[in-house]
């Protein structure tokens, strides 16, 4: 990747699902059209949902009509594969950026290099994980852990990460397993599926977004530049919106 970069950080921003998806999208068009910088970004999901993968056309009926603390679940397509992912408790990282070589899993593991260093510096070792028999058959994104997930030493996966790339340009985001309700989780993915996630008790979310862009800007030689979104970048979003 060419050092000294600018990138864009979009402030952590709370919003629901659709549109969420809708940003990181339109980061990546407009990235790939050339009236962009690398972004880099953090959100969260509201109301909670369940995130699908691009090719996923198979789910329970009964995910239509789920609710956590009063609020529905929404059931939110993502523009890229991979199996369904609960959004609540967690925190998700977007990456559009353009440049990088390899294949898919080299790219992959280009990105993930600062999510490991990030978490490192919190004090958490993360690995690559190691698909188990029942992955292709499992619904849940967090129900195995392949090479394409950032697990921790017990075993837990902690941070579950999907891939869209249009020519060159990449958009890869993933979610970031925090505070998960066990009973909420249960009741989408079953009692065998969850596996508690033992982290520092000290760690806020803008604890671990701070560690995570510094490491960002190490590991990939960039300057970083705070930027939200524009009223007129809002409005051609909601515009898109599907």
């Amino acid at each position: 990747m060419p050092s000294n970069q600018i990138w864009r950080l979009i402030p952590l921003l709370e919003a629901a699902g659709n549109v969420q998806m809708a940003i990181d999208l339109w980061l990546l068009k407009q990235h790939q059209s050339g009236k962009h910088p690398s972004t880099l970004r953090f959100y969260t999901w509201s109301p909670p949902a369940i995130s699908l993968g691009y090719h996923q056309r198979q789910y329970p009926e009964y995910w239509q009509h789920l609710t956590w603390q009063g609020q529905k679940l929404d059931l939110v397509p993502r523009p890229t594969g991979g199996r369904a992912v609960l959004h609540q408790g967690d925190l998700t990282y977007a990456v559009v950026t353009s440049g990088l070589t390899g294949n898919r899993l080299q790219v992959y593991e280009t990105i993930c290099e600062f999510l490991i260093q990030g978490w490192r510096s919190l004090g958490v070792e993360l690995h690559y994980g190691t698909a188990g028999r029942g992955y292709i058959h499992n619904p849940n994104c967090f129900g195995t852990a392949t090479s394409a997930d950032l697990v921790l030493p017990d075993g837990g996966k902690l941070i579950g990460s999907a891939q869209l790339r249009r020519g060159g340009t990449i958009l890869q985001h993933g979610s970031i397993r925090l505070q998960p309700d066990a009973e909420l989780f249960t009741q989408v993915f079953g009692a065998e599926s969850f596996t508690d996630v033992q982290l520092p008790q000290s760690l806020s979310i803008e604890k671990i977004i701070a560690a995570l862009v510094i490491a960002a800007s190490d590991r990939f030689n960039i300057q970083i530049e705070v930027q939200p979104l524009s009223k007129s970048e809002w409005e051609a979003i909601l515009a898109h919106q599907p």
